[in-house]
């Protein structure tokens, strides 16, 4: 196994999170767009090549002022990710190449001058448990639900990083149910919106549809959310910790309610 910058050869493995077989070309495109923007705002990606050179794990890590989580002179682990799938060349986990993707991030970001690394993961063992991280020596910095931020420092000089906390709640349309999706591009299985747009769609003028791209730094610090899907002001998805997310036919059940609820206001009046 060795361990490489990501290169236009493998760029598209990577845009497809190593789903080479079967990745919604819509995701591939939306990270594709992320990625193009990010490069130059210190995105950094690296693969693991087992020897047949197949890309066999990624992690991809940017500093934290573009991330969802607040602290300085720190780089943040988006994802890692060790082919875990039964199709294409099958489960890679479990060989190491997860700890050796982590090694040569944190060797990385210390040559940039970075002051630590942090990362986040779920509190249950699940798609990147924040478990992994704190056996390879991270400790946990802050908590919000099942999303934990754990860290590792590599100067004395630097403060614990902390999640950013939700800031402002969508702006609704009276008379009309309001469907909210806050989008952001690095991870295709964080977008709903195109489930959300198609479902606010089936009730005609009745639903309005608002994407919010929290890519953008400035949005992001303004919403405090990266991924999250409202439906009036109800929260009905808040990213990966809401697992299995809401897709179309939930998500239209969901307006569908909204509606009813609506209906019979009106009716009452």
């Amino acid at each position: 196994m060795r361990i490489i910058d990501l290169s236009a050869e493998y760029e598209p493995t990577f845009l497809a999170c190593l789903k080479d077989w079967d990745e919604d070309a819509v995701g591939k495109c939306h990270k594709a767009r992320w990625c193009d923007m990010m490069k130059c705002r210190g995105l950094r990606v690296k693969l693991a090549l087992d020897d047949s050179e197949r890309a066999v794990g990624m992690i991809q890590y940017v500093p934290i002022e573009y991330a969802r989580a607040e602290g300085q002179g720190l780089y943040f682990i988006q994802c890692v990710w060790v082919h875990g799938y039964d199709e294409g060349m099958g489960n890679q986990q479990g060989r190491g190449a997860g700890r050796a993707l982590l090694q040569a991030a944190e060797e990385d970001v210390q040559v940039l001058g970075a002051k630590g690394m942090v990362a986040w993961g779920l509190a249950f063992p699940h798609w990147m448990p924040a478990a992994w991280y704190e056996k390879q020596g991270y400790v946990e910095a802050d908590r919000i639900g099942c999303d934990v931020l754990v860290w590792k420092p590599f100067s004395s000089d630097v403060q614990p990083p902390r999640w950013m906390r939700p800031r402002r709640e969508p702006d609704l349309v009276p008379g009309r149910v309001t469907v909210t999706a806050l989008v952001t591009g690095w991870c295709p299985g964080l977008s709903q919106a195109l489930d959300a747009r198609r479902a606010a769609a089936e009730f005609g003028d009745r639903v309005v549809f608002r994407e919010i791209d929290t890519s953008d730094p400035a949005v992001l610090a303004e919403w405090g959310m990266e991924s999250a899907l409202f439906v009036d002001d109800e929260c009905i998805n808040t990213g990966l910790t809401d697992y299995p997310p809401p897709r179309y036919e939930g998500i239209r059940q969901k307006i569908g309610q909204k509606l009813e609820i609506r209906d019979e206001e009106v009716d009452s009046a």
